[in-house]
């Protein structure tokens, strides 16, 4: 994959200046947050390698972003510790050395709990492998690297056993999602038909909310066959949409397309083609703000958790709604009523329709990034250029978040009760976790725009 092969650049070029450096060059290496984007970047990935649902990598991306950002509020009293804020997340003491440093330590905790959570642990150990022998050479003591890595397994081992309390382990054996023959129901959709994803995800804890169902939406429009009724228009908003799109729509379609289910089918060869989740291209533009921004791995670890903890609550809450209302999707209901042969721009996800993913993720996530950056804030959004579209440019999150939106409508994938409505719920649950969950003393509804 293209951006395996642009991370595996990044490291092998990175160790060839390591002879060219000084013999302290570690301590610049590990300040400004690039190796952390690295890590990052590399979960994801293994995410899209080992092709996790969007809930399930959102877990992943949340419980690595907390331990790096764990690490940075044990070394930094101005950032506040998430430990008593997120539900069930406990205070621990801690065994730190005299001698230690906390940005290697963070990256150390973000390796260890990322590979715990993914299949392809070799990825992530090799990735961590080549940046720790790089910083060796660069320098770094060994009582020093080894005091900074055991502080980092401590918190690891910390929000790991936090982690097993989520019910997710629990959620492995329940039942699978029984399609039903009701008509409004929501039905596997071609080419895969696959069965409907995470059934049962709103088991899974919380992190701020109190339950996965208090942002409820309002019920979705009543379900009709019948031409001129408001369930019958919603359908023909999409079928007319997609008939003539401008270019521009089409963009936006698919640079938000993210779906890591995609199959393409040749003669009687069908194959995945591994995208990026809507929460892989969120933690990408978390990484892209903070590096706009200058700010240090400590600032940077700050955002991915911020970032990863409304898009975990997200899916959480998006999910209840899909699985509550189990609502028929447009490529299912347009095929039986208007146009057996029309066919959505984006191929449709398998899960049911009402409420909008990337509604409610981009939006939470977006309220989250615009707390830390403010707004206006202008960023230059590159996330999917390693798979091969163009970069986007926006003047706020809010504005990023209202394009992933409506990009759903140019998809085909999505009624606009879905995506109106998944956007409240999403900006709803961004402004609670802004008012409920702190990360560093001080830190102001309307953030000093660095990014202009």
């Amino acid at each position: 994959m293209r951006v395996l092969v642009k991370n595996s650049v990044f490291i092998l070029f990175w160790s060839f200046l390591v002879a060219c450096q000084s013999s302290d060059s570690y301590k610049d290496t590990l300040a400004d947050g690039e190796l952390l984007i690295a890590a990052q970047l590399q979960l994801t990935d293994v995410i899209i390698h080992d092709i996790f649902s969007p809930p399930v990598a959102s877990r992943i991306y949340a419980y690595s972003s907390i331990a790096a950002f764990e690490v940075a509020a044990l070394g930094d009293a101005s950032y506040q510790s998430l430990t008593g804020q997120l539900r069930g997340f406990e205070p621990k003491a801690y065994d730190i050395p005299e001698e230690v440093d906390y940005s290697l330590a963070a990256l150390a905790a973000y390796y260890q709990v990322a590979t715990a959570l993914i299949f392809s642990e070799d990825m992530m150990d090799n990735h961590r492998d080549g940046v720790f022998a790089a910083l060796r050479k660069q320098g770094m003591p060994k009582k020093l690297f080894e005091n900074s890595i055991a502080l980092g397994q401590q918190v690891a081992g910390h929000v790991l056993a936090y982690s097993k309390t989520d019910n997710y382990h629990e959620s492995r054996s329940f039942e699978k999602y029984s399609v039903s023959n009701d008509p409004h129901s929501w039905q596997p959709t071609p080419p895969h038909y696959m069965e409907g994803i995470e059934p049962h995800w709103n088991k899974i804890r919380t992190m701020v909310m109190e339950r996965a169902d208090q942002f409820i939406s309002e019920p979705a429009t009543p379900f009709s066959t019948e031409p001129g009724t408001p369930f019958f228009e919603e359908a023909m908003e999409v079928f007319t949409v997609t008939q003539d799109m401008t270019q521009e729509q089409k963009d936006i379609a698919y640079f938000w397309d993210c779906n890591p289910y995609k199959v393409n089918i040749k003669g009687h060869v069908m194959f995945a083609e591994k995208k990026i989740t809507p929460g892989g291209h969120w933690m990408g533009i978390a990484s892209i703000a903070s590096k706009t921004a200058g700010q240090d791995w400590k600032g940077m670890a700050e955002t991915l958790a911020y970032t990863s903890i409304a898009l975990f609550d997200a899916f959480i809450a998006c999910w209840d709604e899909k699985y509550r209302s189990v609502l028929i999707r447009p490529e299912t209901y347009i095929n039986k009523y208007i146009d057996e042969d029309w066919l959505p721009l984006l191929q449709t996800p398998p899960f049911p329709e009402y409420t909008s993913g990337h509604s409610v993720a981009s939006n939470a996530a977006a309220e989250a990034l615009t707390k830390l950056f403010g707004e206006p804030f202008h960023f230059v959004d590159s996330t999917e250029v390693a798979y091969g579209l163009p970069i986007r440019e926006f003047d706020s999150f809010r504005h990023a978040a209202d394009e992933a939106a409506i990009s759903r409508l140019y998809g085909g994938i999505h009624y606009m009760p879905a995506i109106v409505h998944g956007s409240t719920k999403g900006k709803k649950l961004g402004e609670y976790i802004k008012n409920q969950v702190e990360t560093r003393s001080g830190l102001a509804e309307n953030a000093e725009v660095v990014g202009k």
